[in-house]
């Protein structure tokens, strides 16, 4: 959940997910519709289905496995998660690398071109690798910060080589930002005793939207509007009654009070607010 998500957003989602899935078995034997429900609002929803396929394999192993390699061919596990887990909850000596280490590294060899995989190997200890790897962490994440390093603070600066040279700011280099798309959508609310039109999302796997314009379909009153971000894509929504004579094969109707228990995607929560109406 952490992956490419802050703490803060991720502890509600993570008591209500352990809450649910207490065991492996748990969550190796949850409906899709219902693992996704869960996640809804966390994004990035390929890690909520690799982390149901790595609960499979944990089953089928017969437990978690508990040694590097075997960790890593683990469902969406990859180089730093298996690193992680191996040193701190098995003890083994395999650096765990995020951007935090990362930049740590780099800025010790003061050089942006290091081999940092092959130079955190060489600096972690054979004693107790994982309590390396956390401390490597916190120092990254609480004291050698992107922008502005606390080098005063820092229990490293000695053997910093980009301190020493005063390039601790220049490192690592600035990532390129990929280009904004904006996009303008429309989003349809038709609904029929008790019942509104959903389509499989065209943003999100297994999740529903509100059906976007289509032939055939009827357009009535404005009832909302509001922005959404998809990475790099900023959309532009726009909620409007409408009717049809002729159901889409795609689209199916979900009774209104069903609403709260399937898989319904961000923005249709946000459309559905827009038109004052609670999943």
């Amino acid at each position: 959940m952490l992956q490419q998500t802050r703490v803060a957003a991720v502890i509600p989602y993570y008591a209500r997910f352990l809450k649910r899935f207490p065991r492996v078995e748990d969550l190796a034997q949850a409906a899709e519709a219902e693992l996704l429900s869960l996640w809804a609002g966390l994004g990035y929803y390929s890690r909520a289905r690799n982390l149901q396929k790595a609960a499979r394999q944990i089953v089928e192993l017969g437990g978690f496995p508990r040694d590097h390699a075997s960790i890593r061919e683990l469902a969406g596990v990859g180089d730093y998660t298996a690193a992680a887990v191996a040193s701190i909850a098995f003890g083994l000596p395999h650096a765990a690398i995020d951007g935090n280490v990362r930049r740590v590294v780099m800025r010790l060899a003061g050089d942006a071109a290091a081999d940092i995989g092959a130079l955190a190997t060489r600096l972690m200890p054979q004693r107790d690798p994982g309590l390396w790897n956390q401390a490597m962490m916190e120092l990254g994440a609480t004291v050698c910060l992107p922008r502005d390093p606390l080098c005063a603070e820092c229990p490293l600066s000695a053997e910093c080589q980009a301190k020493a040279r005063g390039i601790q700011r220049e490192l690592p280099p600035p990532k390129k930002k990929p280009a904004i798309v904006r996009k303008e959508r429309t989003l349809l609310l038709i609904r029929h005793r008790g019942r509104i039109l959903l389509t499989p999302s065209p943003r999100v796997s297994g999740f529903w939207d509100l059906p976007e314009v289509f032939s055939g379909v009827r357009l009535g009153a404005k009832l909302g509007a509001f922005r959404h971000a998809i990475t790099n894509s900023q959309y532009h929504f726009e909620v409007r009654e409408a009717r049809i004579t002729t159901r889409p094969s795609t689209c199916r109707w979900w009774d209104e009070n069903d609403l709260g228990n399937i898989p319904l995607s961000t923005v249709s929560k946000k459309a559905l607010h827009a038109a004052s109406i609670a999943p």
